[in-house]
């Protein structure tokens, strides 16, 4: 079998929104993945219509940006006339993928749109070789690997097929294999493989016993709660040169449904790991980690990669950790640079400056102005403000204080 080429690997980002996705671009996206309001898998994010994915298209071609499109839900019987209908209305678009699980859905894009390429979501489970083969036999060219492989599973899946190779390297894992769980649906109604799962996993749970029906016992595993089908976050940034060398063609992170912040700050240290260790596999740099511990997550862990033994996936620990507030986003209007609000800072306060390229300052806030020039005594969510930045600011970079 052919070797693939060695060529770095793509940084995947998500984009919930035209925010979102400008923040990707701006923070080093080599593609973004995003979804309409249909068959994409995130019923509550902001989702792209067609004009704004005709925008999208235009924003990314300018930037040397892919884009894919996440058409990865399972899909009932009357729904492939409608997504017939979809696929339409996108092949004029030019998008480079689309983002598939369902063997139904590649058949419609290979009837309505067969020269556009496409990837299969992480919700097929590919977990070998031969399944590989089988989807790029059938028109499929790239698969997201099972978020359960073990390195020597990736290292041997990557040897014995050529199809693109692309894995999660960051964000939210879950309880169920590969993301296919039905807890959602049993509970509310509301289908996970369907894009409006309600995490119900992440609930304090009691047990009853069947003789005492009015009485619950807890079982809490700290003074927070239960956390038995909670997950820890991946975090995966010091082993890109395990996934180069075994021959990952993608870093996905996962976060549609994330914010902001979360976009930017991710993005900046991926961008900056992916660079630097496809020079030298051996830089690795503490500072990545500790940017990494500044946005809001579940403890990080690095799930199944180094075999199920090691794995520690749900664990008592799985309570949200958060160090910093995001609260204030650049703007810039013809008068100059200015702050929109996101979370409270008082005059006085150390803030700190965030930009693409690992650029970052703390600073003093002396005063914060209205743009109207009026004093005021502290910063507040969606409040629009003017304060000094260091000089190399720009519109789209983020503030962030840290707490206590």
């Amino acid at each position: 079998m052919p070797a693939k080429k060695n060529i770095k690997a793509e940084l995947l980002l998500p984009a919930g929104d035209m925010h979102k996705l400008k923040t990707a671009i701006r923070f080093g996206a080599d593609a973004v993945y995003l979804g309409t309001a249909d068959f994409g898998l995130r019923a509550n994010a902001g989702n792209f219509d067609i004009d704004q994915l005709r925008v999208a298209r235009q924003l990314t071609s300018e930037a040397g940006v892919a884009i894919y499109l996440t058409l990865n839900a399972s899909l009932r019987p009357a729904e492939f006339t409608q997504l017939e209908q979809l696929l339409e209305e996108l092949k004029p678009l030019d998008l480079d993928a689309y983002i598939i699980s369902d063997p139904g859905a590649l058949a419609s894009i290979l009837k309505v749109d067969p020269d556009r390429s496409v990837h299969l979501s992480t919700q097929s489970n590919s977990c070998n070789h031969q399944t590989a083969e089988f989807w790029r036999n059938n028109g499929v060219d790239r698969i997201n690997l099972a978020r359960e492989l073990s390195m020597d599973d990736i290292t041997s899946f990557a040897g014995n097929t050529t199809i693109g190779l692309e894995c999660f390297v960051h964000g939210a894992m879950c309880v169920a294999h590969s993301g296919r769980c039905l807890l959602s649906t049993a509970l509310l109604g509301r289908s996970a493989n369907r894009g409006d799962c309600a995490q119900p996993c992440r609930w304090n749970y009691s047990l009853t016993e069947e003789m005492r029906p009015g009485e619950s016992f807890s079982i809490e595993e700290d003074s927070r709660g239960t956390y038995i089908m909670n997950s820890r976050d991946l975090c995966l940034v010091e082993q890109l040169p395990l996934l180069m060398a075994a021959g990952v063609d993608s870093f996905k992170v996962e976060g549609r449904m994330k914010s902001i912040y979360y976009v930017a700050a991710v993005a900046r240290v991926y961008r900056d790991a992916i660079d630097r260790l496809s020079i030298d596999p051996t830089d690795i740099d503490p500072a990545w980690r500790e940017e990494l511990e500044k946005v809001s997550h579940r403890p990080y862990d690095t799930g199944f990669l180094f075999g199920n033994e090691d794995a520690k996936i749900h664990a008592a620990d799985t309570h949200y950790i958060r160090t910093h507030d995001f609260v204030g986003f650049v703007r810039e209007d013809e008068e100059g640079l200015w702050v929109e609000g996101r979370n409270r800072f008082l005059l006085g306060d150390e803030i700190e400056l965030i930009g693409p390229q690992m650029r970052q300052q703390k600073f003093k806030v002396d005063e914060i102005l209205s743009l109207r020039g009026e004093s005021l005594p502290a910063g507040q969510p969606n409040s629009q403000l003017r304060i000094a930045l260091p000089d190399w600011a720009a519109a789209g970079d983020m503030l962030r204080l840290k707490l206590g």
